[in-house]
């Protein structure tokens, strides 16, 4: 496990649903490639209990909350260092605070968010690999329960596919970076080291710009 990071790539980012896996996944890559680490501190917003509890009425603040944080992090990050100066692992990219914003804001708000994120969006990177970890929406509801955080526990389930389709959606038309789509539906990365290690293998692999779809239903 002492091998360095892939050489292909300095700055991967892992994606998914809602409690598909990206954090944990993005810790234990990390871990074993030492590789500097961001992580989203989705926790810290004050507005999620209440969005979840009410969408309509909270849906502009908790977005809105969410790109200033993502923003400032990666912005502290690449002041202190250059983000392909080091091997970086992300657990999410600038990208979703737009696609997530998609499926909860409407009209002129939307549109107001767009502007904003546009601005702020201009001056990130992007990623050199983007992976994608893709479960269906019943297991992302499992792993949600079973994670048990309170406020995710009345998340639906056409919510979470809304947010599975805009990625998707996204993936299609993105033409500037390689994007891995794992299908890890029946993997178990965290207690199963060969399925781990097939998914490490995979992201090790150079891919050509655009989208990559490996199933790994199988195992």
């Amino acid at each position: 496990m002492n091998e360095p990071l892939t050489q292909h790539y300095n700055f991967i980012a892992i994606e998914g649903n809602i409690g598909a896996g990206k954090t944990t996944l993005s810790q234990m890559l990390a871990r074993d490639f030492k590789s500097r680490l961001i992580l989203e501190e989705f926790s810290d917003n004050p507005f999620l209990p209440l969005f979840y509890d009410n969408p309509e009425r909270h849906a502009f603040s908790v977005e809105l909350f969410f790109m200033s944080e993502r923003y400032q992090q990666i912005q502290q990050t690449m002041l202190a260092q250059d983000l392909f100066q080091q091997k970086t692992i992300a657990d999410y990219f600038f990208m979703k605070t737009l696609l997530f914003a998609n499926t909860t804001l409407q009209g002129e708000e939307y549109r107001l968010f767009q502007r904003f994120f546009n601005i702020l969006n201009a001056s990130f990177p992007k990623p050199q690999l983007l992976v994608y970890l893709h479960r269906s929406v019943n297991k992302v509801i499992e792993q949600i329960k079973h994670r048990g955080r309170e406020y995710e526990q009345e998340i639906s389930a056409e919510y979470l596919l809304k947010i599975q389709t805009a990625y998707l959606e996204y993936f299609k038309v993105e033409n500037d970076m390689p994007i891995l789509i794992l299908d890890v539906e029946n993997i178990d990365f965290v207690n199963n080291e060969d399925h781990y290690q097939i998914i490490r293998d995979c992201i090790n692999r150079p891919y050509n710009v655009g989208m990559h779809r490996i199933s790994l239903l199988s195992l």
